[in-house]
């Protein structure tokens, strides 16, 4: 039992509110998972500054001011609680990559993109609301996922959102029974895992899906064909916030839509402080459906 939740805005009057927004969200679901939670933020100038490129780091034991002395040139890294981010103005977000990897061998890769950071952290959802200083985030669109451990230790590194391709991040609610099969057959194509998360070959499936040339419904429709369990998921890229559930739909959502944002939640009370709620239209979402909103 995890809570997910997320929102894409579409008025942009209110991207200050995003972390606000996400906040409280995130209060509401940590009933469902209080042991760890992860929160993806698109477009926060605090965090990602526009175009930097960015990768998001846990595991790390340094200090960001040690991290921007090591990483030298332009790079620097700012923290965000457990999360460390660092940035850069010149490198693409490969050499980015490359660079925090070689610098720091030691951490673990949580997020990667342009204009995304991913934070992820042990704990109960409201003291990482704190850490990461969530509400002060702005931004277009984010997710946040609070843990419930099943398939694996509570770490950061099991916590979602995971983020392995660019801007893509996945927050699951359930349990893939088949995710070691499909785990050595991606593992076969050269993909290589950061934890025993079940959910995390589900992030890896859909990037190795986008990178042979699907687009996210087709991932997301593939996903649906190869994977057994019961699971809700919500996925983001930098601009497409997706939403799909098994064909029994037994794990919770909903969604709210209005013509200034549309949300999602494992629960309806994670939507009920969202401005325009009360004119929003709001629905359940079908079995094996892809919902797939743009920015």
């Amino acid at each position: 039992m995890c809570g997910i939740a997320g929102i894409q805005l579409r008025d942009p009057s209110l991207e200050p509110r995003l972390g606000e927004l996400l906040a409280v969200m995130l209060h509401q679901a940590a009933e469902r998972g209080p042991d760890s939670a992860g929160v993806a933020l698109y477009g926060d100038a605090r965090l990602t500054p526009p175009g930097h490129a960015a990768v998001s780091l846990t595991g790390l034991r340094v200090l960001a001011a040690e991290a921007t002395a090591r990483l030298g040139g332009d790079t620097d890294a700012v923290a965000a609680g457990q999360a460390l981010v660092v940035r850069s103005a010149t490198l693409s977000t490969e050499e980015l990559e490359r660079t925090v990897r070689r610098t720091f061998p030691e951490a673990m890769v949580t997020g990667r993109g342009s204009g995304l950071a991913v934070l992820k952290g042990v704990g109960h959802p409201d003291t990482l609301i704190e850490e990461f200083a969530l509400r002060r985030a702005a931004g277009r669109q984010g997710v946040v996922h609070t843990r419930m451990a099943t398939e694996s230790a509570v770490t950061p590194e099991a916590a979602h959102p995971f983020s392995v391709g660019g801007n893509v991040c996945l927050v699951h609610n359930g349990s893939f029974a088949n995710h070691a099969t499909i785990r050595r057959e991606l593992a076969a194509e050269g993909a290589l895992f950061d934890s025993d998360n079940d959910s995390e070959v589900g992030a890896r499936f859909i990037a190795h899906q986008l990178a042979q040339g699907a687009d996210l419904e087709k991932s997301l429709r593939l996903l649906c064909e190869r994977f057994d369990g019961f699971y809700t998921l919500l996925v983001t890229t930098g601009d497409s916030f997706a939403v799909v559930r098994d064909a029994i739909a037994c794990k919770p959502a909903v969604v709210a839509q209005t013509d200034a944002w549309v949300a999602m939640a494992s629960e309806y009370r994670c939507l009920a402080a969202l401005p325009g709620i009360e004119s929003a239209r709001i629905f359940e979402p079908e079995p094996e459906r892809v919902y797939l909103w743009q920015h």
